[in-house]
């Protein structure tokens, strides 16, 4: 009998490719991701809920040993895998060759219990040789590489469950708080800081068009020097806006004196200096996941999660290596082909004598396999791929190409010429003017790719084009021109900043940060402006009740300090029962986390959500958004005013909070008398959005005083003398006002009466069905316009069909089906079937945004995530992401605290 080997990848994607190289003799599965993690708490064994295991399902009091179970999502999986290996004579673990798949690793190996022998299998890229070399040389489990996985995971567990109910409590509900997202939301809040507390400088400079003598041409000039001295740019004010260098700053009344100086008659003008400079700049590293992230977002203006799906997508199927690494170093089989590219497609002067080495500028730079780049010992160019990958896949791996062949390439070569132009206005007016030129002679590595760049705070004008020149040549003035400027307060962080500030910190992992931006986005605290990241004001509170309270959980260097630590546990040097004890538990100077949440004493909410913007002006942070609370003289009530959502902190100046402050209030706005009822009818803007409601009259309550006699509530006159028993209060209960919100497309403003009316007499009747004679109504709920008939509903496309719909068309609606072919075009993509379900998969839109289903599970796409980016394999690993969450309540399930190897290899 043949004998079979059982090779186990993470995904069906890898698992299909991974088959093909490997052949007769070999059964690939896929595990799906994780096959097993921590027990939700509420889930434990009641005898367990109690114990030192119950609130966080890891042990705190046993050497941190978790309660993991193999999720109910996952059961299937495991079945199908252990059926496997029953046939098979060896296993091979073939999961990703860093943390994350050591410990995927791990895992499997502690759930299906092999009794054959078990070889650890790993790769950096997804081709025939690579497959095979690493079938032939397997190595064991690394311990230390799980080790630090589980700790990372359970120190995780134990700062989110510790710290984020106090932000339930304190700030809001649904809101987290993690090692590395509190990090980086504070690192966001810390640039909304300076730039709420930025004071603009202004100044003025003088931009000159000058022509050489017996030329036509003219090129451009920046005032430098006024009397020998030098001209104050942008760069010379600090943040409170004050002049910090020794220089003059131009006003508008100075510049123009100069300008009209200049422009005299007597005004002469020559080349003082004229000085030519070599000009060399070399190419990029190859991308490292960092550097991949950053320029996907400059260039081609994918948030950092799509790069990393489309990456993993590219590696799954063989196009590129591993695309979470910290290193910038190429293969050798990498390096010749990379240069002999270069040679074929830019020739043989495009290359430089001695092949590029780059050394890692990450500052914990680990899990080092080798650059991003296109697999293979060839690699592939774009156009030869050009029918086989499609859209933003082909976008990212072109990106990748290109980096790749040009970081192999020669420097880009030339000279950079700087002329001084000497300025006489007669009367005492000197000035000097200068201008550079950069003349590229040889493109290098140029030819292929040029990085992309950040956004440059007071950033002075490009270069020009200077035509020839010579040291005391006359020129004529074309042109002259005073400019006024204002310095920029720091630029927001993109994705792109916001990650390169990740790494050079050393905080998080670079495989980590697209989950990392995500889950801040997700939560609230960080929305995107364009490409900027602009943080919400629940930000800024849950950023001080950490600053106030948990301070060294967000100190930069203490979360780079604990990377460091998880490195020295994956490379055996630490313990890590010994270190999680430390963190936790605290020991000689050091504070652990229980001390500090059993000790935090009394936390003013009101006081956290609470910001100051100028004297009587009070921003609060309430549970249905941000609010102006001002102090008007002669009320004991403060006048709160509603924040404008689309307005950015750094926005909300003084100024603009008087502004707010002073506005006509917007609502109750009467609209008219409802004819049918003798009620007035209003529009109003509430905590909601704007809505109509019916004003009811006053109640015509009778009070009975303490002498028994019945008052009118109204004109105070006795009605009634009859003794009562006992004296009382009669409150007769006002009837509830009707309301009604107003469409979307609705102003509150503009709202008139009729359409009032409409909307408060909705759901509107369209008519009874002929068959059953339920009648049909039209209205809006909770997640859009829709019909209804009976207990049968279906969604209507826009709001204004609610008053326009007719039998008819509501008849043809409901005789189409809820679901598919009642609307064909809500499927926006559709793939093959589902490898778990069967079934096939879909893209649609739903009342949340686009979701993949397969009938069966839905999952939501991430925010920031394209619809065109998502293919098969990342629909599948949705769908297997939300079943490994299981369902909204899963069974208890029993298992024993897994145990950990008996041996450790290091």
């Amino acid at each position: 009998m043949a004998s079979k080997k059982l090779v186990i990848v993470e995904s069906p994607a890898k698992a299909r490719t991974i088959a093909q190289y490997l052949g007769d003799g070999y059964e690939v599965q896929a595990s799906v991701g994780h096959i097993r993690d921590l027990i939700d708490t509420k889930n434990l064994p009641p005898e367990l809920k109690k114990g030192s295991v119950g609130k966080f399902s890891v042990d705190v009091d046993n050497g941190f040993e978790p309660y993991y179970v193999v999720s109910d999502s996952k059961k299937k999986t495991v079945a199908e895998l252990k059926r496997a290996l029953k046939d098979a004579d060896e296993l091979y673990l073939a999961t990703d060759e860093d943390r994350e798949g050591e410990a995927i690793a791990w895992h499997l190996l502690e759930v299906l219990q092999p009794k054959v022998p078990v070889k650890r299998m790993v790769f950096h890229e997804i081709t025939k040789d690579a497959i095979q070399r690493a079938e032939q040389n397997p190595r064991e489990l690394d311990t230390a590489l799980v080790d630090a996985q589980e700790t990372r995971r359970i120190l995780d567990r134990l700062y989110g469950f510790e710290v984020s109910p106090v932000l339930w409590r304190k700030v809001g509900p649904k809101l987290s708080a993690g090692r590395v997202q509190s990090a980086a939301t504070r690192l966001v809040v810390d640039r909304e800081r300076e730039r709420l507390a930025f004071v603009s400088a202004s100044y003025w400079d003088l931009v000159a068009e000058f022509t050489p003598a017996d030329a036509e041409s003219t090129f451009s000039a920046r005032l430098v020097r006024v009397d020998g001295k030098r001209v104050a740019t942008g760069g010379d004010f600090d943040d409170s806006g004050r002049l910090t260098a020794d220089a003059v700053a131009l006003d508008e009344r100075s510049a123009d004196t100069l300008v009209d100086a200049l422009r005299s008659d007597a005004a002469r003008f020559e080349v003082l200096k004229l000085e030519t400079k070599p000009y060399s700049r070399r190419p990029s590293a190859p991308f490292t996941t960092s550097t991949l992230q950053q320029e996907a977002s400059r260039k081609l203006r994918f948030s950092a999660r799509v790069t990393m799906s489309l990456a993993q997508s590219l590696y799954e199927n063989g196009y590129i290596t591993y695309m979470r690494t910290d290193s910038t170093t190429l293969s050798q089989q990498a390096i010749d082909a990379a240069r002999n590219q270069a040679v074929k497609l830019y020739g043989a002067d495009s290359i430089p004598e001695k092949p590029r080495v780059y050394a890692s500028k990450s500052k914990n730079a680990q899990e080092a396999h080798e650059a991003i780049r296109p697999s293979g010992d060839v690699f592939r160019t774009p156009a030869e791929l050009s029918s086989q990958l499609r859209g933003d896949e082909f976008k990212l791996y072109d990106l990748i190409w290109k980096r790749t062949v040009a970081s192999q390439m020669a420097d880009a070569k030339g000279s950079t010429a700087t002329v001084t132009i000497a300025a006489d206005g007669g009367e005492g007016a000197q000035a000097e003017f200068t201008a550079s030129g950069t003349v590229i002679t040889f493109r290098g590595f140029q030819a292929a790719y040029e990085e992309g760049r950040d956004e440059v705070r007071n950033a002075e004008a490009d270069d020009a084009k200077l035509p020839p020149l010579e040291q005391g040549q006359a020129l004529a003035l074309a042109e002259l021109e005073a400019k006024g400027h204002e310095t920029t307060p720091p630029p927001r962080y993109t994705e792109a900043s916001l990650v390169k500030a990740l790494e050079e910190l050393g905080i998080g992992r670079p495989s980590t940060y697209a989950s990392i931006i995500s889950t801040i986005m997700d939560r609230g605290y960080v929305t995107s402006r364009g490409q900027a990241l602009v943080p919400s004001w629940i930000a800024f509170s849950v950023v001080r009740l950490l600053e106030d309270h948990f301070s060294e959980l967000v100190e930069y260097d203490f979360t780079a300090e604990m990377e460091d630590d998880l490195d020295k546990i994956a490379d055996g040097e630490t313990d890590r029962v010994e270190w999680l004890s430390q963190f936790y538990f605290g020991g000689g100077e050091h504070q652990g986390l229980r001390e500090i949440v059993d000790n935090l004493g009394e936390i003013d909410a009101r006081e956290v959500n609470s910001i100051r913007i100028d004297d009587g002006i009070i921003l609060r942070v309430g549970q249905y958004g941000p609010y102006l609370e001002v102090v008007e003289e002669g009320s004991d009530t403060p006048r709160r005013v509603n924040v404008p959502e689309e307005l950015a902190p750094d926005e909300l100046t003084p100024a603009k909070a008087r502004e707010l402050i002073d506005a006509p209030v917007v609502g109750d706005r009467v609209l008219g008398v409802n004819p049918a009822t003798g009620k007035t009818v209003v529009a109003k803007d509430g905590r909601y959005g704007p809505y109509v409601t019916e004003l009811e009259p006053e109640p015509e309550a009778e009070v009975t005083d303490v002498d028994g006699l019945t008052v009118d509530a109204a004109t105070g006159e006795v009605v009634e003398a009859k003794p009562k028993k006992k004296a009382a209060a009669k409150k007769t209960a006002a009837p509830k006002p009707r309301t009604a919100s107003l469409f979307k497309d609705m102003d509150p403003a503009t709202v008139d009466l009729e359409t009032a009316l409409q909307l408060l007499d909705l759901p509107r009747t369209v008519g009874a069905d002929p068959e059953s004679g339920e009648p049909i109504t039209a209205q809006n709920g909770r997640y859009g316009p829709y019909l209804k008939k009976g207990t049968d509903s279906r969604s209507l496309e826009s709001e204004a069909q609610i008053f326009t719909i007719e039998l008819p068309a509501a008849l043809e609606i409901f005789a189409q089906p809820k679901y598919g072919a009642r609307r064909p075009s809500s499927a926006l993509k559709e793939f093959d079937a589902d490898p778990v379900s069967g079934k096939p998969i879909r893209v649609r839109d739903g009342r949340f945004g686009p979701y993949v289903t397969d009938g069966v599970t839905n999952a939501t796409i991430p925010r920031g995530e394209s619809v065109e980016a998502v293919d098969f394999d990342r629909a599948v690993q949705l769908l297997a992401d939300k079943r490994a969450k299981g369902p909204a309540k899963p069974r208890t399930t029993r298992t024993t605290a897994a145990k950990r190897p008996a041996a450790k290899k290091r």
